[in-house]
């Protein structure tokens, strides 16, 4: 009797959380991907990793983000669909989809590579509420997400979304091995004319099986 009372007691551990009922997964990426797609923007930014600063400019239009890189000089078109999103390489008059050998690279040696850009685990297939968590006195609910190939960039990826706006709070990725290598975080936000941006968010690389920091990325968005 106690052992059914036990295990009934997690069940409804694993359903609620404070209180909340759990929301479908779907959902919660459903309401990412309308925020991270509703956004109009033009605005400059940084990769900063020490003595390393890459400018560029981001602008946005809907589901269209364009980064535009000065050194060396290139444009990288984020588009974001219902079903998933599609980086292409923009060029004088045209776009070319973005080679698949070169999402690995990382931009200007920082942390970050071309495919974080491409944001490809917001459409994983069977994604999982696994929680709920407090970042930065945000409220978020935490996923989990597993890639549907072993060609992804990450087997597993937990998000940390914020339950109220929709944002993405933190991001961890991790190898086949559950072993924790690439680590995104919202460090803080600002106010531009009446609606909240990313001002910074610090990109740790770490050494697989460790907690170590092999290199700290920070990318900031100026006002």
């Amino acid at each position: 009797m106690h052992k059914l009372i036990a295990l009934l007691a997690l069940v409804i551990s694993l359903t609620m959380v404070k209180g909340e009922e759990l929301p479908s997964a779907k959902e919660i990426l459903g309401q990412v991907r309308l925020q991270q797609a509703q956004q109009q923007l033009d605005l400059q930014g940084q990769l900063r990793s020490e003595a390393t600063v890459i400018p560029f400019r981001i602008t946005q239009t809907g589901p269209v983000i364009r980064y535009t890189f000065a050194n060396p000089p290139e444009v990288v078109q984020l588009r974001l669909g219902e079903e998933g999103s599609r980086l292409d390489l923009v060029l004088l008059n045209s776009t070319k989809k973005f080679s698949a050998s070169r999402l690995d690279e990382k931009i200007g040696g920082t942390a970050v590579t071309y495919g974080d850009l491409a944001l490809k685990f917001l459409y994983w297939p069977n994604p999982q509420v696994i929680g709920a968590d407090t970042l930065r006195t945000r409220n978020c609910w935490k996923l989990r997400l597993t890639a549907p190939s072993k060609d992804a960039q990450y087997a597993t990826v937990l998000l940390w979304v914020d339950k109220e706006s929709g944002a993405l709070m933190r991001m961890e990725g991790y190898n086949q091995k559950s072993q924790l290598v690439k680590r995104f975080e919202v460090i803080s936000a600002q106010k531009i004319d009446g609606r909240w941006f990313l001002k910074q968010m610090r990109i740790e690389e770490l050494e697989a099986g460790t907690d170590k920091v092999r290199s700290r990325t920070y990318l900031e968005i100026k006002k």
